[in-house]
């Protein structure tokens, strides 16, 4: 799954409307001690469809290819209800990460309490 670019990144360079993140994905083959490229992408991220993208918990979250096997291009896509579409998906995102987060407080906690308990 790899990352494209933080979800923070293309909130702040797409307030300008005349700003592009562009994205080049190769498709390539290694033959012996030669790479053949088989495929060549290179369209502005808002062209990726959300069907094979996903966020990941780094930072303010990462934009990711979920499976490099399934790219969705879609030309006709506009910025705009993609740039939407990842606000959506981040209202979802941020109230799951809280949760985890809550969780893992609850954890150390725990353990603070044994070892504040535990003899030296």
């Amino acid at each position: 799954m790899p990352n494209l670019t933080s979800v923070e990144r293309p909130a702040r360079f797409y307030e300008d409307d005349r700003n592009y993140f562009v994205v080049l994905l190769l498709r390539y083959e290694i033959e012996k001690v030669r790479m053949v490229v088989k495929d060549v992408t290179f369209v502005p991220i808002e062209f990726f469809d959300w069907d094979c993208l996903t966020i990941g918990a780094l930072g303010w979250g990462q934009i990711q290819i979920a499976n490099s096997n399934f790219i969705k291009v879609n030309p006709q896509y506009s910025r705009k209800r993609w740039m939407i579409q990842l606000c959506d998906l981040l209202f979802d995102f941020y109230p799951k990460e809280i949760s985890k987060i809550n969780t893992r407080i609850e954890r150390f906690r725990k353990v603070r309490e044994y070892w504040e308990n535990h003899s030296d």
